[in-house]
C-alpha cells in the first residue's frame, strides 16, 4: 500500500515537472534569444548564446523610450488601482450598511454591468469622449479604468463586509467615531486580504492592458509600456534580438510584482469563498 502511494506521488511529481517545463520553455527561449545577435538567432534559435551580451537590452530600452513609458504605466496603474480600491470599498460599505431599495438597485446594476463585454461599448466610448475632447490623456484613461474596474471590486467587497460584526462599528460609534472614521479605522483594516487580492488583480490587468490605452492615448509621449512595445515591434520587426529584449524588459515588472504578492491572491480568494 505504501509503495503504491509513493509511486503515485512520484508519477504526479514527474507530470507536474513536465508541465512546468512546457510552460516555462517559451519564456526561457525569449530570454536566451534576447542575448544573441540576429544572425545567431536565425541560425539556431534553440541554442545557448555564445556570449551573454546585454547590448540588445540597452538598445531596446533607448529606442522604445522605456523610462518614459514605464513612468506613464506606473502613474496610470497606481492612481487607477488606488482609486478603484478606495471608492469600491466605500461603495460596498454603503450598500451593505445602508440597505434600501435604491441601494439594492444600484448594487444589482453594478453586478449586471460586469456581463457587458468591453468590445460592445468601445466604439461609442471613443466617439462620445472624443467629441468632448476627453481623449489622449492619462487622466482620462484612469477615469475609464475606475469605471470598468469598480463593479467587480464592489461585488467582492460586498460579500466580505456583510460578514463583519456590526457590534464593532457600534462600539466605535459609542466612543465618538464618525462614520468615516469607523470605515477607515475599523472596517477597512479588516478587508486587508481582499484588498490585496483586488490590488494585485487590477495591477496585472491595468499594467498589461493594451486595447483601452490604444483607443485613448494617441500622442507618443502619452503611451504606456504595452503601447510602446507594440510600436517598437512594428518598427524593428526584423531585429529579433532587439524584439526579444524589449519583450523581456516589458514583462519583468509584472513577474516581480506577482512573485512577491501571489500568496495574497490565494489568501484573498480563500477568504472570499469562505465568507
Amino acid at each position: 500500500m505504501n509503495v503504491s502511494k509513493t509511486l503515485t506521488k512520484f508519477v504526479r511529481y514527474i507530470v507536474l515537472v513536465i508541465f512546468f517545463c512546457l510552460y516555462i520553455l517559451p519564456f526561457i527561449l525569449v530570454v536566451l534569444n534576447s542575448l544573441k545577435e540576429r544572425t545567431e538567432i536565425i541560425s539556431n534559435p534553440l541554442s545557448m548564446p555564445k556570449s551573454f551580451n546585454l547590448a540588445n537590452y540597452f538598445s531596446a530600452m533607448e529606442k522604445m523610450n522605456f523610462a518614459h513609458s514605464f513612468m506613464n504605466s506606473l502613474i496610470v496603474t497606481v492612481f487607477s488601482v488606488a482609486l478603484i480600491t478606495i471608492f469600491s470599498a466605500m461603495t460596498a460599505y454603503v450598500f451593505v450598511r445602508m440597505q434600501n431599495k435604491f441601494n439594492k438597485f444600484l448594487f444589482f446594476l453594478m453586478v449586471a454591468s460586469m456581463i457587458i463585454p468591453f468590445q460592445a461599448i468601445m466604439i461609442p466610448l471613443v466617439q462620445i469622449y472624443g467629441s468632448i475632447g476627453f481623449l489622449n490623456s492619462k487622466w482620462a484613461l484612469i477615469y475609464m479604468y475606475i469605471g470598468f474596474g469598480a463593479s467587480l471590486a464592489v461585488f467582492i467587497y460586498h460579500g466580505l463586509i456583510k460578514s463583519i460584526p456590526l457590534e464593532l462599528e457600534e462600539a466605535a460609534m459609542i466612543d465618538g467615531a464618525s462614520r468615516l472614521q469607523i470605515f477607515f479605522q475599523v472596517v477597512f483594516p479588516l478587508l486587508k486580504p481582499t484588498t490585496m487580492t483586488i490590488v494585485i488583480l487590477n495591477v496585472l490587468w491595468i499594467w498589461n492592458d493594451f486595447l483601452l490605452p490604444s483607443l485613448v492615448l494617441i500622442k507618443p509621449e502619452e503611451r504606456t509600456l504595452p503601447l510602446s512595445t507594440f510600436y517598437f515591434f512594428g518598427t524593428y520587426s526584423v531585429d529579433y534580438g532587439l524584439l526579444m529584449a524589449g519583450l523581456v524588459v516589458t514583462i519583468i515588472p509584472v513577474i516581480i510584482v506577482y512573485l512577491f504578492t501571489q500568496r495574497y491572491i490565494i489568501q484573498g480568494v480563500m477568504n472570499g469563498s469562505i465568507k
